[in-house]
Formats: C-alpha cells, structure tokens, sequence
C-alpha cells in the first residue's frame, strides 16, 4: 500500500494499492469484512492489475497508466435495482470525461455499461454483488462496482474498437479521471437517493449511442436485431424487432458496420 496522491471528497475512504491480481477481488474480499471496517464508499485504486476481468469474464488489460478503481456500495434496495448503480457510474464517466476534453470530442453510453469516445471504447464498468444473509437473497449486502478507464493504452484485439485518452490527444492524467469521476458519482447518487431512477434513465438515454437506430445484440445462444426504442424501469434494453417487442437484460451491443 502507497500513500494517498489525491483528494476524494470525505465520503469515500480512498485505499491505494500499486499491484493487485484484481481491484473487484480484493473490494469483494474487503466488502465481506462488514461496514465497520470498510464503509461505504470505499474505492480500491490499483495502479496495475495481473489479473482484470470485464464482464463475461473477459480479460481486461490492465498495464501501468490507465485507471483500474472498485468501489465498495452498501445501498438498502432490493437485488433487482442494483444494476441502477451501472446507470449512475455511466452517467459520472460521462460527466467527468466531459469535463476532461478537449474540443471536437463526441462521448456516448453503450448499454449496458461502456463508454464511448469517438465511437471507441474508453472506458467499461463490472458489478459484483453479494445478498444480505438475513433477509432471503432479495436485498443487496454489498455492491462491487468496478470501473476501468484508459488513459495511455488501450487494447488492439477486441471484439469492438478501444482507445484511450492519449490515443486520442487529450493530456488528462490518472488522478484528474479519479478526481473527476468521485465527484461527478457523488452528484448522481445524491440525485438518484432524492429523485429515484427515472433522472438517471432519462439523461443516460439522452446520450446513448444507437438510440433510434437499428442495433445487433450478441447474446450467449442467439443474435437479435431490431431498433434500441428504449430502457426500462430497471434499465433492461427494450428493441422493436420484426417479430415484435423484446426487452434484453444483458448482452453486447454492436452498431451499424461493426454488427
């Protein structure tokens, strides 16, 4: 353990680490210690990871230089809003990065949980949640939300297009991404604690990429096509196919020439 190069605001309990197999590993080992030892808030910040995961498994490059962050949530809600949590790190990615760019830059959310820049993918989130022992498997005990940005690298062999800051001009560091994306966190889990969901669904779809268009989701057994119409009230994809409506809870997006 290193210490702290920056300043969060004083909710979070900030805990940087320069090496670890997996920032979500070891929040999740962290989170099972209770709220006393580690509270709510708290963010895991590794400098590298040997072993990132993205969703599905996937592996997620994690070299020196880009930001690799798990922060620890204790919310009183039921199991199935938790993916709301996914909705409002998106909507905070985008906020901060905005602030970070320079001019002539276009960022988008890609449902369900990436973030684009210029169309590529700069930045990914993977939630991991355990249910209170105590109360059926029905409401959440803790949340794991783990968020990866690149800053200096980005990987070549991915399924979609990757970049990374630099990539793309911008001077930003580490810690300003950090910095940013705390703050901007704050301001939309205050705004979902007093409003609820429905501020955060609506501004997400105002910056999602292929909102109104035709869009391919790749499932696990099957690929379907039609036009992304909306999200539901639990954040779920709801597209208008040939045969009608279909609402999807989990999948990979692909747009346009990359379907």
């Amino acid at each position: 353990m290193i210490k702290n190069s920056v300043r969060l605001p004083t909710v979070y309990n900030l805990i940087e680490l320069d090496q670890v197999d997996s920032t979500n590993k070891v929040a999740k080992v962290y989170a099972d210690k209770g709220e006393d030892v580690y509270p709510d808030g708290t963010i895991i910040w590794a400098k590298e990871q040997t072993e990132g995961r993205g969703r599905r498994g996937r592996t997620w490059h994690s070299p020196p230089g880009n930001l690799y962050i798990s922060l620890i949530l204790r919310p009183e809600i039921p199991l199935k809003r938790a993916g709301e949590f996914g909705f409002i790190a998106s909507l905070a990615l985008s906020d901060s990065l905005g602030t970070l760019s320079p001019a002539g830059h276009e960022i988008f959310c890609k449902w369900p949980n990436d973030i684009l820049l210029n169309d590529k993918k700069v930045a990914g989130l993977l939630m991991e949640s355990h249910t209170h022992p105590t109360l059926g498997g029905e409401h959440l005990d803790w949340l794991v939300l783990g968020i990866g940005v690149n800053i200096i690298s980005h990987p070549e062999d991915t399924d979609f297009p990757a970049t990374s800051l630099r990539f793309e001009q911008w001077s930003s560091t580490v810690e300003e991404a950090l910095t940013g994306f705390s703050k901007s966190f704050l301001n939309w889990t205050n705004r979902w604690l007093n409003e609820g969901f429905e501020p955060v669904r609506k501004n997400w779809l105002w910056r999602a990429k292929g909102k109104g268009e035709p869009i391919t989701v790749r499932l696990p057994n099957e690929t379907i096509s039609g036009r992304f119409i909306d999200l539901n009230e639990y954040g779920a994809l709801v597209l208008e196919t040939e045969t009608g409506i279909e609402t999807i809870h989990s999948g990979d997006v692909f747009f346009g020439q990359d379907r």
